[in-house]
């Protein structure tokens, strides 16, 4: 079996057993890479792929932000909040080819993917390979992490595949 393909079948069983927290944690995990490939695009002027990038970026904030577990209160309408404003942002980077403002808004991301690694323990069980291989687009759904990213979690699940799968 070609080296790819392995990595591919790797990456796949990892978001196929992923909890729901492991894959908000991988989002973020790709979240920070798309952003990055995103700011040295743009710093390149390489226009098209940072529009990729940072279109693929929009896609996961839209999952984060539709994923949030309303009963989980203030936290939730907080996040849902910042994930707006994020979402603006990178639209605006991506209209006027701005790294600067792409950095920022993966300076804003940076610790959430960290509290959400912490969270889950530690790396993320596909950190290191997700950015560069697929992930298959059939998921299992899942029942929801608990909190703030609750009872959505099969959603997020289907949605997760799709986002971390993209080839680089």
């Amino acid at each position: 079996m070609a080296a790819a393909s392995l990595r591919n079948r790797y990456v796949n069983d990892s978001i196929t057993t992923a909890s729901p927290a492991q894959l908000v944690a991988m989002l973020f995990d790709r979240l920070v890479l798309d952003l990055q490939r995103a700011a040295a695009a743009q710093r390149s002027r390489q226009r098209e792929q940072a529009h990729l990038e940072l279109t693929h970026a929009q896609d996961i904030i839209t999952v984060l932000a539709n994923n949030l577990e309303p009963s989980a209160g203030q936290i939730a309408t907080n996040l849902g909040a910042l994930y707006t404003f994020l979402h603006a942002e990178l639209v605006q980077a991506n209209v006027k080819n701005d790294p600067e403002r792409t950095e920022w808004v993966l300076s804003e991301v940076e610790p959430l993917r960290d509290a959400w690694r912490q969270a889950v323990g530690g790396e993320t069980p596909a950190a290191a390979t997700v950015g560069a291989v697929g992930a298959g687009p059939n998921l299992p759904t899942q029942q929801g992490a608990p909190g703030t990213y609750g009872s959505h979690g099969s959603v997020a699940a289907a949605s997760s595949s799709s986002m971390l799968g993209r080839l680089a």
